[in-house]
């Protein structure tokens, strides 16, 4: 039988803001975790997300007969380990503070609180310094002159992380550029511009690492629609693989440099125009509640100058610069995925609307998990839990794509990568799809010229 009511209103201990000493007080957030778990025995809207409701619900119903107050410490951890951050249990709550509910319920954030309490008491894994870098990882591939890509194809190689570091041995891992997206964008002027250009692009450390291309299609996208673009030398990681972990010293001092050399940009007028929605998303939406009280201010202001590549073309599709002059198309039926993260920044699918642009594109969305969600899908505990949970995605994905045709969309690309070994395509950036879609032969299917009138 349960035990005594459990109020749904905030505790006194209630506190998202790290700046807050409570926030920090351990008994303080066991009874906020209290009281949020009750909320969500009450609710269970959000079954279907990640594992940590199945698991919640599971011990309430099956173990403790309704009574949230005999959850153990260690299954309050396994709860809150199976979160993998994707915000869809925020972005459907009826109960946040985003929606002015007096519950003031965050769950992603209360497992953030969680992990950074226990990360300050007990230090982070040795994985989770390795996963938390991506900047410095990406700079000992190159160094090994193509061998980490072979490696990581390699068996035994694969055992070996899998034991020692912990991602799993059949995960299938983004390859390292030999020659990363700031060395072009030096090359090609752009990181000599002062400020004053029409915008900064914040190319995200995967794309400057792994995926330089995208970095390109964007600019070259955004050039062809009269768009002044600099890139600024010296950005890294916006900090997510960080705090995932609730290492919130490191996510501050990588916060910190990209505020000291963005925010020359966003003073002279620029919008920071973010590739991957992760990033757009740290920056808009957790930079000015997770730095540091001096940092707040200029935080502030680069989440309002940020946007989404497609987002901000989207916002300059009634000006004349706007170009439609496309010369070739993919398949009509083309299967486009929504990311999580993108979902919520709550901005639309604008990436998904620029497609249709392209005469005779019609993109049919996905907007299930994908599963990936950082760095979860790699760990050798997640890896199976992600392609469980992305399965609905990867049948709708093959579902949109009704002619067969093998391009799909997506404007995260972790989320391609997931796609790519449980679905077996690899989806498109949308700029890069637009950016092809541009050119002559991009795609097999020509474009005539566009009409005069």
């Amino acid at each position: 039988m349960a035990n005594k009511n459990i109020s749904y209103q905030p505790t006194e201990g209630l506190s998202y803001d790290p700046n807050e000493a409570k926030y920090w007080d351990a008994k303080a957030l066991d009874g906020e975790i209290e009281r949020v778990f009750e909320v969500c025995h009450g609710c269970r809207m959000c079954f279907k997300y990640c594992d940590s409701f199945p698991t919640l619900f599971d011990l309430i119903d099956d173990k403790y007969d309704g009574d949230v107050t005999k959850i153990s410490a260690g299954e309050t951890a396994k709860v809150m380990d199976a979160c993998f951050q994707c915000k869809l249990c925020e972005v459907e709550c009826p109960y946040t503070p985003r929606a002015k509910h007096e519950f003031k319920l965050d769950f992603p954030k209360l497992v953030h609180r969680f992990k950074a309490q226990r990360a300050r008491a007990e230090g982070t894994s040795f994985r989770d310094k390795v996963l938390g870098d991506p900047d410095r990882t990406a700079k000992f591939a190159r160094a090994s002159l193509g061998l980490a890509n072979v490696a990581n194809k390699v068996s035994v190689h694969r055992w070996f992380m899998e034991k020692v570091v912990g991602i799993h041995r059949d995960k299938l891992l983004p390859e390292f550029a030999s020659s990363t997206f700031e060395t072009w964008a030096k090359g090609a002027g752009l990181t000599d511009k002062k400020p004053g250009s029409e915008v900064v692009l914040f190319q995200t450390c995967y794309v400057d690492h792994n995926e330089p291309q995208v970095g390109k299609d964007t600019v070259a996208v955004l050039t062809k629609n009269g768009v002044d673009v600099a890139c600024q030398k010296g950005l890294n990681c916006c900090g997510m693989p960080k705090w995932e972990s609730g290492d919130l010293e490191g996510f501050r001092q990588k916060a910190k440099r990209n505020l000291d050399l963005l925010e020359p940009h966003v003073d002279a007028g620029a919008k920071v125009v973010a590739i991957n929605p992760t990033c757009a998303m740290m920056l808009r939406l957790e930079y000015p509640e997770l730095v540091a009280p001096e940092d707040k201010e200029r935080a502030q202001k680069l989440a309002e100058a940020v946007r989404d590549p497609g987002e901000f073309l989207w916002s300059i599709r009634k000006e004349e610069r706007f170009n439609t002059e496309f010369k070739s198309a993919p398949g009509e039926q083309l299967a486009y995925h929504a990311p999580c993260h993108l979902r919520a920044q709550q901005k639309g699918f604008k990436g998904r609307d620029l497609l249709r642009k392209i005469p005779g594109v019609k993109p049919g969305s996905v907007i299930e998990c994908c599963g990936h969600d950082g760095t979860y899908a790699m760990k050798t505990e997640g890896f199976v839990p992600a392609a469980r949970i992305g399965k609905k995605a990867f049948e709708g994905m093959k579902s949109a794509d009704a002619e067969n045709n093998e391009i799909w969309a997506t404007d995260c690309p972790l989320a391609a990568i997931q796609f790519e070994q449980h679905a077996g395509v690899k989806p498109m950036h949308p700029m890069s799809i637009l950016a092809r879609a541009y050119e002559p032969g991009g795609f097999a299917k020509a474009l005539p010229p566009a009409s005069e009138d």
